[in-house]
């Protein structure tokens, strides 16, 4: 279940193993720790732990930086993929104005080092203008790794349906681009009625709920190969 928290996402498979995925969300500080937790687990899926420390540091700095200078509450989409052998971090914004900037921060400074910590990480990063957004990308080097070979995708799609039936009942309405998607943080808080309300339903015809909730997590652990 912890697969679907990113509700929205969208898949252009030509790699069944390793996916490109793109994610749209609002940009609000409470969103950020949501979109590392999803980026560690899609890359633990693509067999690449050896870059997720990294992958989380620049999703955060790049996502941080539209909150800062375009504003909190923007409508932006973060897309993930493979260049040949390198991860592509994509962060896409509506404002071609409010270029990103790599500046020298002073060492007392509490503010100024988002880019400069993109470009200490990356192997590559820069900015794409184009006619309704900017993109600002960075690439960050992997190790060889075979991809995980388990197909996710019927799985995904299943909990995305889900997320997104569960969350039209009990979520208001919202204005402008964010009228019928959960954010991550609220998918999260709807992924775990979910989860409640099948433990209620199993205690109530005389299952053990404890004993189901080891059970997937089990069967969720040995399908993506995880160890917790």
């Amino acid at each position: 279940m912890g697969l679907c928290r990113g509700v929205g996402v969208r898949y252009n498979d030509h790699n069944p193993s390793r996916k490109p995925w793109s994610l749209p969300f609002v940009a609000e500080p409470e969103e950020v720790s949501a979109l590392r937790r999803m980026v560690r687990l899609h890359l633990g899926l693509w067999g690449l732990r050896d870059v997720a420390d990294a992958a989380e540091l620049c999703v955060t700095e790049l996502v941080s930086n539209v909150i800062t200078h375009v504003g909190s509450g923007t409508p932006t989409t973060l897309d993930v993929s493979m260049n040949g052998s390198h991860l592509r971090i994509e962060v896409h914004d509506p404002d071609t104005r409010a270029l990103p900037t790599l500046v020298e921060a002073r060492c007392d400074s509490e503010s100024g080092r988002g880019m400069a910590l993109v470009e200490a990480t990356a192997v590559r990063w820069g900015v794409e203008l184009r006619a309704d957004r900017k993109v600002t990308w960075c690439e960050l080097e992997t190790e060889t790794a075979l991809p995980c070979s388990a197909n996710t995708s019927p799985r995904l799609s299943r909990a995305q349906g889900l997320l997104d039936l569960y969350g039209t009942g009990r979520t208001p309405d919202v204005a402008g681009a964010a009228a019928h998607r959960l954010t991550l943080a609220s998918a999260e808080e709807t992924a775990i009625g979910i989860i409640a309300d099948l433990l209620h339903w199993f205690h109530a015809h005389g299952r053990d709920a404890d004993e189901v909730l080891d059970r997937a997590q089990v069967h969720f652990e040995a399908e993506v190969g995880i160890s917790v």
